[in-house]
């Protein structure tokens, strides 16, 4: 019997399937850090994804590409292309690559290496592996999530890339959520251990950290200690959450966030700028 991909129309993230009926339920969605559908689970096979869905590019930072989907798929994850000397690193992915995006990314110099944080950047990486044969890099302690792909380069705490790129194990909201830090760009690529919310101009205004976002979990002291930890080893001037690019979202500000956080009680609240940098 085939086997084909759909995407949960939920969250959009990508299940290998047969082809000839849907998945049963979405693994992603049945998780206790992700909401349940309204009211049941649907699916949108890869042949009407192709149909529905186009792929939007941008140059958020010379060297830094920010691919979307639109319409929006599941929850919308963005994907990261890192122009890089040696071949370029794609962070997460958006939920679909239209022809249009792989082309372009292939005029870009393709990818190499590809990676994401946890389950919740993994969007189509499928699509990428099948046109680029990159080295897929996902921590060991999330192996479980990646059906849909396969993982060739499976790694633990700490991995140098090159001599400006290294993954480093965050864990927290996901055991193996894995960061990677841009020491050129001077971006960590933090995955969920950061959410960005903003104001009406677009510019970060406030910032929260959690284990389950949509059931309001906050991380244990030991977690945020290790967060704690990770944002003191790398001097970054931005954020690249699966979801957002956080301009001017500074080391500064993330240790500022889990600082306050251990001297009050963990939770999940967003915590205004203003009251971090007071």
């Amino acid at each position: 019997m085939a086997l084909t991909h759909y995407a949960c129309t939920h969250c959009g993230s990508w299940i290998l399937w047969f082809d000839t009926r849907e998945p049963i339920y979405c693994k992603n969605c049945m998780d206790v850090r992700n909401a349940l559908p309204d009211e049941d689970f649907t699916y949108i096979h890869i042949d009407a994804a192709k149909a529905k869905y186009t792929t939007q590019w941008q140059e958020v930072l010379p060297g830094l590409w920010d691919f979307s989907t639109a319409p929006q798929l599941g929850l919308g994850s963005h994907g990261w292309l890192i122009i890089r000397e040696g071949g370029n690193i794609a962070f997460e992915a958006a939920p679909h690559y239209s022809q249009a995006a792989l082309d372009k990314i292939e005029a870009l110099g393709g990818i190499s290496i590809l990676a994401a944080s946890h389950p919740h950047g993994y969007g189509a990486l499928w699509k990428l592996q099948e046109a680029f044969s990159p080295k897929l890099i996902i921590h060991k302690n999330d192996l479980e999530h990646t059906k849909a792909f396969k993982v060739n380069h499976p790694i633990d705490d700490f991995e140098q890339l090159d001599d400006h790129h290294v993954m480093v194990r965050m864990g927290g909201h996901y055991d193996g959520q894995t960061a990677l830090f841009d020491a050129k760009k001077k971006i960590l690529f933090a995955g969920d251990a950061l959410k960005i919310d903003f104001d009406s101009n677009g510019e970060a205004c406030a910032l929260s950290c959690h284990k389950g976002y949509h059931y309001h979990i906050p991380l244990t002291p030991d977690e945020l200690r290790h967060y704690q930890k990770i944002f003191s080893m790398y001097d970054f001037d931005h954020v690249c959450t699966p979801f957002e690019f956080g301009r001017d979202v500074s080391q500064k500000k993330a240790l500022s966030l889990v600082n306050h956080l251990l001297q009050t009680e963990p939770h999940t609240h967003p915590v205004s700028l203003k009251t971090l940098l007071a």
